[in-house]
């Protein structure tokens, strides 16, 4: 009975290619061989004690769910790539663009432009400014219709707000007392489209950190 010598034969299943393109040729030149060793150790099995059929298809079947899932392994990483990629190539025309997205604000001197809630049975609206520690900086009254407001950095006793980063809120009065207090939208200017951790992010003035789904608006600058 002749001996088959596998060590020479037998390449790896994975090879360590980074390419789709790479593994598949790969895996396809041990599929051959695979194929190649199979047809000779049938060939010269012993014919009074053949292999049982059913050891040729399992290990048929091993071989085949290794390939495929190699395979799939390698779609979903071109998937993933691709679709980052897509995503950095459609957010970046956002950048320079002014997008509405959370509560806080870069002011650097110009006018932060806010997106405050309207109240029907509101007699008053107050703007409440914190700044980076969340602490108050300043109340301001502001007109009861609108659904848009900008800040001009001016704080209610008329000094002028420091460069940085602000947060914003809207406190609803009626017959003096407090009804509503919900957050303010703020407009901030797209600086870059970032992959970060596997993440797309946008990051706006100030080093603002947002995600493509907090943004509820986006508009040119003026």
């Amino acid at each position: 009975m002749t001996t088959i010598n596998t060590s020479t034969q037998t390449q790896p299943l994975y090879s360590g290619q980074t390419t789709t393109d790479q593994n598949t040729s790969a895996l396809s030149s041990d599929f051959e061989t695979f194929l190649k060793m199979l047809t000779v150790q049938m060939e010269n099995q012993d014919p009074l004690n053949p292999v049982d059929s059913a050891d040729y298809a399992v290990q048929l079947a091993t071989f085949s769910s290794v390939e495929q899932q190699v395979l799939t392994n390698d779609l979903l990483t071109s998937l993933t790539a691709s679709m980052s990629g897509g995503g950095i190539g459609a957010l970046g025309q956002w950048v320079g663009m002014d997008v509405r997205a959370g509560v806080a604000a870069h002011y650097d001197g110009d006018p932060v432009e806010l997106a405050v809630p309207e109240y029907e049975d509101a007699d008053r609206r107050v703007l409440v400014v914190r700044d980076g520690l969340g602490e108050i900086a300043t109340r301001l009254d502001i007109p009861l219709e609108g659904a848009e407001f900008t800040w001009d950095g001016v704080m209610a006793d008329g000094s002028k707000a420091q460069s940085g980063i602000y947060q914003f809120s809207v406190e609803a009065f009626k017959d003096g007392a407090v009804r509503s207090s919900d957050p303010v939208s703020a407009y901030n200017r797209v600086r870059e489209a970032i992959i970060e951790n596997g993440e797309t992010l946008l990051l706006l003035d100030g080093d603002i950190l947002i995600t493509p789904s907090e943004v509820s608006g986006l508009r040119s600058p003026d």
